[in-house]
């Protein structure tokens, strides 16, 4: 189920009803900015550096870049979870603050930053969840308020000098380089689409990019980097086998011990028994 607030023609609020899922992406089309509340659930945030973990008591402030939520730990145990977001629009907030972003060349060192909730960002939330509940009190008005609002907020929030400093910031991403990007998502179990999303890369251009890096095909690479892995996590420590998998970034048992045997000519299991010492 979603619920929305339009101001001159941009969904600037949103309510949405996230079913039980294992992954889904947040790919930017244009070049909005977003903060998103969690009012149920506890989520990750794989981007294209690191993960990190939002919920009820920590918000997540992102800039017009490619990631994806993933479900947490004991997430599938609690069910559905809400999200109420904030985007922010250059146009809308030029016009809103008579604000000439070019007039600022303030920057962070982040794209996705988590944002702990305070009194007053609670109430903030929950007035705009009011709001989108009962569309019929959000005016024009209404919303210009809560929209320069929350910039005051967030301007206090993060430290920024300055409101028009906060959201020239959000509009300036830092992309990875596409090696950091690689080298942070290498084992976990993201497959070729995704890891070319976090690159902001078609499939094909960031194929050809790989090989011309890393010398070979992104698949048969990164499956051999893996299997390297768990065959030292075999022979190193006394984990179960469905641990390694988790460690190692394959989806599946099955798809990992495929893989495994094709690479070693055996089983994990035979693999440790012919090794142990």
């Amino acid at each position: 189920m979603e619920k929305t607030l339009e101001y001159k023609g941009h969904v600037v609020f949103k309510k949405l009803t996230v079913p039980r899922f294992k992954r889904f992406s947040r790919e930017f089309a244009s070049n909005e900015a977003c903060f998103a509340f969690f009012t149920q659930g506890e989520y990750q945030v794989r981007t294209a550096t690191g993960v990190l973990t939002v919920n009820r008591d920590v918000g997540l402030l992102a800039k017009c870049v490619n990631y994806f939520y993933q479900t947490a730990s004991g997430q599938v145990e609690q069910g559905r979870g809400e999200v109420i977001g904030v985007f922010l629009f250059p146009d809308i907030f030029q016009r809103l603050f008579s604000f000439d972003f070019s007039q600022s060349d303030y920057r962070v060192d982040y794209d996705l930053k988590q944002v702990e909730l305070d009194q007053l960002l609670t109430h903030y939330r929950d007035s705009i969840s009011i709001l989108l509940d009962s569309p019929d009190l959000a005016s024009p008005l209404m919303i210009e308020t809560k929209l320069r609002e929350f910039v005051l907020l967030m301007t206090q929030k993060v430290s920024a000098p300055s409101e028009l400093d906060f959201l020239a910031s959000m509009f300036k991403p830092n992309f990875a380089k596409f090696e950091e990007v690689i080298q942070h998502n290498l084992f976990s179990d993201l497959n070729i689409d995704e890891l070319a999303a976090l690159c902001h890369m078609s499939v094909s251009s960031f194929k050809r990019k790989f090989s011309d890096v890393y010398g070979q095909p992104p698949k048969k690479h990164i499956t051999q980097l893996k299997i390297d892995k768990a065959i030292s996590l075999l022979g190193e420590s006394n984990s179960r086998v469905s641990d390694i998998v988790f460690q190692t970034g394959f989806e599946s048992i099955s798809t990992f011990n495929r893989a495994f045997k094709n690479h070693t000519g055996c089983s994990p299991s035979e693999y440790r028994q012919r090794h142990s010492h």
